[in-house]
């Protein structure tokens, strides 16, 4: 069936037949944005309260920048409601005040929420702030706040194409909902802030917009939107004047007090299905570890761009829990994001391609030190960390593995990038862990290059060297001795209006490792490529945008052995209620353990829509062949993953996911997965919340049908709670608790483990 449907599914991709999409391409000639504007900011001619309203004397003084343009979905066209920004500074701070207008004032969505929820802020109302302090194209400040004050702050990078939102800043932002739409103050510490040191009057990039959600997203912006160049930070119009501006002693202390306590069940359950458990467990919990911990953390601006951050004794607890996957019939390792607080600081300085450098690879370090920054056209970045645990990582063609050493290894990351031209950079990276009878260092150079305003150009190349400690690589299949080789790349991509397509050559040598980094596949040579028409709507159209591609790799091992081929056609449409649909027709090859399975065919489709602004509905679906890794066969899977999010109020926050995986083979259900995550936070106001968290996982497989013997059923749970206070990003208090529990077919659920978990940081600024 499947291959039957992906047959009529690629002629109903096909654009050239339809009338609508001919249409298209006769669409008029759209509006040129506007040239770059420049505008003079004048220091505060009164002091300034941060509480939503504009009533002071300043405001009234301030260079006033108006949001003329809607760049999605239309196309510089005139935004649907108006908003006016204000602009000013003093030696302290640099403002920004807004007035957003609204017809219906009543229909404005704002919702408490912790800071940098951007999945659930970018569903509100919100303004935004864009700032290149060093004008150089390159990378800007972004922030953001909703119409009661929530923060969301980001470091976006044009040479990289990142949006990082992990990265904080210690700012105060205000809100309120008036009459006529809602007002917000927001003023950025210049200790804070990374600018030219010069008390000379400065010029920087500069932008504010506005995002409007109603049945449609309406993302509006001061600047005009070209989308025949690639370059977004490009188009900021300028501010000058900020004479005589200085960072103060850009000094921070940040002291912490961490203490937890874990208890265990003995013998300890694990979450392992081949694990020879008890029938009739002891529910009992044996007190295990109490750790109480001081620690420090400093950050000096030696200069007005580059800091260095040190930290004695680090607290480097995890509040967040991570996001659940399903790991079943997979054979690379998942990844998880960096949520500690210490590695995502200055952390735009270590971006490379290709994940080279991922600072989860430090587990539990005893201490760290970090200098980032960026001085005139050069930016650097250099990292320490002596750490009590080894995290390793073994990747291949067909797999990967890891483990953690209980033994001492010391790491060092240095990058180093270099502007070239007008919009150009060039760079070097070394990365380094040293421990008994252990080594990988890697070392390259990378580019980044654009030929005009619509190309990019990345190359990139590296080498590690390699050596393990004996039993390690016995115990793994590594080498015994030292080993070394390489990794390169080359990408070009095309970005206009109405066309995006790419071309990349990726070469992993088998030999290639880098221990400070996430590559959990090597031993390969990929070739892809990648094509999107884009077709948009018009004014009277009753959609926003869709888009149909296609998609393309083949991948070969250093033998020449192909090991993946893909074609895969897609197709996306945006339209009312904020919806989006994508639908993706995949056929392709996979070879597993010298078996070459061809033919394979699936249909992926996803889909999401919010309805109002209390509601928001998500549903991914996959249907077709796969492979059954566990045993070498072919199979049937089916993957439902639905998500409904609820916003009840201003302060509750609700949403429930689930994952459903079913695998059939030739003899049967070999097995069937459910992941279930429901995550409830009660905001009481912009400091104050609590949250649960709950992630429930069922697995049920069939022993007969597998090679290896296998636990008939598994059941987890993972409970966590949490109680949060925030003065700001480094000022807080965390009470929480988390546990696990585990069943399996003849053991009930049963509690292995129990955390309770207290901290307080507190952001003495100098």
């Amino acid at each position: 069936m499947v291959r039957s449907w992906f047959g009529f599914c690629c002629l109903f991709l096909l654009p050239s037949p339809f009338p609508a999409v001919a249409e298209q391409e006769a669409e008029p000639e759209r509006p040129a944005a506007a040239e770059v504007a420049v505008h003079e900011i004048r220091r505060a001619s009164s002091e300034i309260t941060i509480d939503g309203v504009l009533d002071e004397a300043a405001w009234t003084d301030a260079t006033e920048i108006s949001i003329r343009f809607e760049w999605f979905p239309g196309d510089n066209t005139e935004p649907p409601v108006r908003t006016l920004a204000y602009v000013t500074y003093d030696d302290r701070n640099f403002y920004v005040g807004f007035r957003a207008f609204d017809p219906q004032p009543e229909q404005i969505r704002a919702q408490f929420m912790d800071r940098d929820q951007i999945h659930t802020l970018v569903q509100n109302d919100y303004v935004i702030v864009q700032i290149d302090t060093f004008d150089d194209q390159r990378r800007s400040y972004q922030f953001r706040v909703n119409p009661l004050g929530v923060q969301a702050d980001a470091f976006s990078s044009e040479v990289d194409r990142t949006e990082d939102w992990s990265w904080d800043m210690i700012w105060t932002s205000k809100g309120k909902i008036t009459t006529e739409g809602f007002e917000v103050e927001i003023a950025l510490p210049f200790n804070q802030l990374r600018f030219p040191n010069t008390k000379a009057a400065q010029t920087w990039g500069f932008d504010v917009g506005r995002s409007w959600p109603r049945s449609t997203r309406h993302r509006m912006n001061a600047s005009g939107r070209d989308w025949n160049q690639a370059c977004w930070v490009c188009q900021f119009d300028k501010i000058t004047g900020l004479a005589g501006i200085q960072p103060g002693r850009n000094l921070e202390l940040d002291p912490t007090l961490t203490a937890s306590r874990t208890d265990e069940l003995e013998p300890t359950l694990t979450a392992s299905p081949t694990d020879e458990l008890d029938e009739s467990p002891d529910d009992d919990l044996a007190e295990s570890t109490q750790d109480t911990e001081v620690g420090l953390t400093a950050r000096w601006g030696i200069t007005p761009s580059l800091t260095l951050i040190g930290t004695v004794n680090p607290d480097f607890s995890q509040v967040e829990a991570d996001v659940a996957q399903l790991d079943i019939n997979e054979r690379f390792a998942l990844f998880f994001e960096e949520r500690r607080p210490f590695f995502l600081e200055g952390i735009a300085a270590f971006n490379v391609p290709n994940r080279i450098i991922f600072t989860r690879t430090v587990v539990d370090p005893d201490w760290g030190i970090k200098l980032a920054g960026k001085a005139g056209r050069n930016g650097l970045g250099v990292f320490a960390a002596e750490d009590t645990v080894n995290s390793l990582l073994f990747p291949s063609n067909q797999g990967s593995d890891s483990t953690l050493l209980d033994e001492p290894v010391t790491s060092g990351v240095f990058r180093y990038r270099r502007d070239v031209g007008a919009a150009s950079a060039v760079g070097v990276v070394y990365t380094g862990r040293e421990g008994e009878g252990y080594h990988n260092r890697v070392a390259g150079v990378d580019g980044f290059f654009r030929p005009r305003e619509t190309d990019n150009l990345t190359v990139h190349y590296v080498r590690s060297d390699t050596l393990y400690p004996a039993t390690v690589a016995e115990d793994f299949g590594q080498p015994i001795e030292a080993f070394d080789d390489d990794f390169w790349e080359v990408r070009y991509e095309h970005d206009s209006r109405n066309w995006n397509w790419a071309v990349d050559y990726e070469d992993y040598g088998p030999g290639f490792r880098a221990d400070s980094g996430f590559v959990p596949r090597v031993d390969m040579r990929k070739a892809q490529v990648l094509a999107i028409r884009r077709i948009w709507g018009k004014e009277t159209s009753w959609y926003n945008q869709w888009t149909v591609g296609a998609y393309g790799n083949h991948i070969e091992d250093s033998n020449a052995q192909l090991t993946d081929q893909t074609v895969q056609l897609f197709a996306t449409l945006t339209g009312p209620l904020q919806s989006n649909v994508e639908l993706y027709l995949t056929r392709w090859k996979e070879l597993f353990d010298d078996v070459l399975y061809e033919d394979l065919d699936s249909i992926d489709l996803f889909t999401n829509l919010q309805p109002s602004g209390a509601l928001r509905l998500e549903l991914y679906a996959s249907l077709g062949d796969t492979i059954d890794f566990a045993n070498n066969q072919p199979a049937d899977e089916l993957v439902l993953a639905p998500e409904i999010e609820a916003k009840i109020g201003r302060h509750l926050n609700a949403s429930l996911d689930h994952t459903f995986q079913r695998l059939d083979v030739t003899g049967g259900r070999l097995f069937t997965a459910n992941l279930s995550q429901l995550r409830l936070v009660y905001n009481f106001n912009l400091r104050l919340f609590v949250r649960g968290i709950f992630q429930w996982q069922h697995v049920e497989r069939d022993p007969d049908l597998y090679v290896d013997t296998v636990e008939p059923e598994t059941e987890e749970l993972f409970t966590q709670l949490l109680f949060s206070y925030k003065v700001n990003a480094r000022t807080v208090l965390f009470l929480g608790y988390s546990d696990n529990q585990l069943g399996l077919q003849d053991v009930d659920l049963t509690r292995t483990d129990r955390t309770f978990f207290f901290k307080i940081g507190y952001a003495w600024i100098l």
